[in-house]
């Protein structure tokens, strides 16, 4: 543990309120000896992230030994399907996320799949995922939010949060409905600036609120965004009493959940807030925060993020900023929300998640789902190039999962592998063979889109595997939309490349 001169001398009384706010991450696939004391004495959460949760079981070891130390302790990790999982993260998740489920737009497969992401969630014993999902994808140049969301329009995107929100509750676990009050119409990663959603709050409350007001009373927790509305203010939404107000006047009375306040839209600070995750902290439990996700621990060290949020929200204990009756109502809300999930007859039968079904379940939804425009058949040989980045912010690592689920597929068909290839190696490629070219936000991303439209220049016959937001897809004579790059939704794609029916044999 940090020695006891890093942090503040505090009462009972006040460290317990400190605590009970506090949600840190930390590294490995057991308890460390400084969170073990922290979760003993009444810590508030804990967030899980791919380094904790390399499958099933040993996630559910974990899990069960947090939950031995304080059963209050309310476990959290984001699984949304599609390309954010941490339960899946070493494979993909085997479900398609929240583009391909509202491009579908049947509620009942939206709930079977809420079901099924709430049976891998249960059975690795976290009681609260952060998902769905309810931004409004309004903005094409978004670069964070994308094929996260369920589409472009609120009523949209209201219908299939509850419908996914029921199939969590059906499976015993709690939904976080995020980002609040909308991340969906912004050009800016928060993970890496601060945006800004510069309209009318009339707009902001018909268009990117109301899914939220529409799951109110559903939901079990709601996630803030770090975005500015400058006709609420000049500060994140995150950081501003009048998100925090606009989201109770929803009727929402359970725990409001910070996004990562080691992001950079909050740690970076601005003109009256200095640098720093720990004033972060302070500031959104003075707007109304009731649990304060701190940093990602591939991002920093899970004991020192702690430390620094402990020792200011201490000190602005011992000053009078906070005071401990504010932070134990807010500590109140958050067991009660574990509460009421352990309590649920799906949590209870803790029954184990059927693999198989999720992933025939994951298949048929991506096939469904899936977009082709003119003739994508592959001919001869087939040659890829990727042009997306191969990390984002939100998701993690996904450079090779393209390539390798698409060499998969051709292997199981016995079919010719693909070559990966640069786009200045295009003009090597013989005419009678097919080249792919993945894209993923040609509208964000200058580098994808130059390369692009240079590629089809060249080879205007090439097979455009889009893996973004489709309604920012290129416009091209040969399309594949994805909608996502969770595995089922790459293997839909393969299977249309290679013109295989549903069986897996060529039409």
């Amino acid at each position: 543990m940090k020695p006891a001169a890093a942090l503040p001398d505090l009462t009972d009384d006040q460290r317990a309120a400190a605590l009970g706010v506090l949600m840190p991450g930390f590294a490995g696939t057991s308890v460390p000896a400084w969170l073990a004391a922290h979760v003993r004495d009444g810590l508030g959460g804990v967030c899980l992230f791919a380094m904790n949760t390399p499958d099933i079981v040993t996630t559910r070891a974990l899990c069960d030994e947090l939950s031995a130390l304080n059963p209050d302790l309310c476990i959290t990790t984001d699984e949304e399907g599609g390309d954010v999982s941490r339960l899946q993260a070493a494979t993909g998740s085997w479900l398609p996320g929240n583009e391909a489920l509202g491009a579908l737009d049947d509620a009942a497969v939206t709930r079977s799949v809420g079901a099924a992401i709430g049976s891998l969630v249960r059975a690795a014993g976290v009681h609260l995922t952060i998902a769905p999902v309810l931004d409004v994808a309004s903005n094409k140049h978004n670069p964070v939010i994308s094929v996260r969301a369920f589409g472009a329009t609120p009523d949209l995107v209201a219908r299939h949060g509850r419908a996914f929100i029921d199939g969590l509750h059906q499976a015993g676990v709690g939904g976080c409905a995020k980002h609040f009050p909308g991340h969906g119409d912004t050009a800016v990663d928060s993970h890496v600036g601060l945006p800004v959603i510069d309209v009318a709050q009339a707009v902001l409350a018909d268009r990117d609120v109301a899914p939220f007001a529409a799951v109110a009373d559903a939901v079990d927790a709601v996630m803030t965004a770090h975005i500015v509305v400058p006709a609420h203010g000049p500060h994140p939404a995150t950081l501003s009493a009048w998100a925090y107000d606009l989201l109770r006047s929803t009727g929402f009375d359970g725990p409001v959940i910070t996004d990562a306040l080691g992001m950079a839209a909050i740690a970076a600070g601005d003109a009256d807030h200095r640098a720093g995750m720990g004033e972060g902290c302070v500031r959104a439990l003075e707007a109304g925060a009731d649990l304060l996700c701190l940093d990602a621990p591939q991002n920093r060290d899970g004991e020192d993020q702690f430390a620094e949020a402990y020792a200011a929200i201490g000190a602005a204990l011992l000053s009078g900023r906070l005071s401990v009756e504010r932070l134990r109502a807010s500590a109140g809300r958050t067991r009660a929300c574990v509460r009421t999930i352990t309590a649920r007859p799906g949590w209870r039968a803790d029954a184990p998640a059927d693999l198989g079904a999720i992933r025939d379940l994951g298949d048929r939804v991506a096939v469904a789902a899936l977009a082709v425009t003119g003739d994508v058949l592959v001919r001869n040989r087939g040659w890829l190039v990727d042009l997306r980045r191969s990390t984002n912010w939100a998701a993690g690592d996904l450079g090779s999962v393209v390539l390798d689920t698409l060499n998969e597929a051709a292997d199981a068909a016995g079919t010719p592998r693909f070559t990966p290839i640069t786009a200045s190696h295009v003009r090597e490629v013989p005419a009678d063979d097919t080249v792919v070219v993945v894209t993923r936000q040609p509208l964000v991303d200058g580098h994808e889109s130059a390369g692009l439209e240079s590629l089809l220049a060249l080879r205007p016959d090439a097979v455009v595997l889009h893996t973004g937001m489709a309604h920012a897809a290129p416009a091209a004579r040969h399309v594949v939309c994805t909608h996502g790059l969770g595995l089922p939704n790459l293997r839909a794609a393969a299977a249309a490349l290679q013109n295989r029916g549903k069986d897996g044999r060529h039409d």
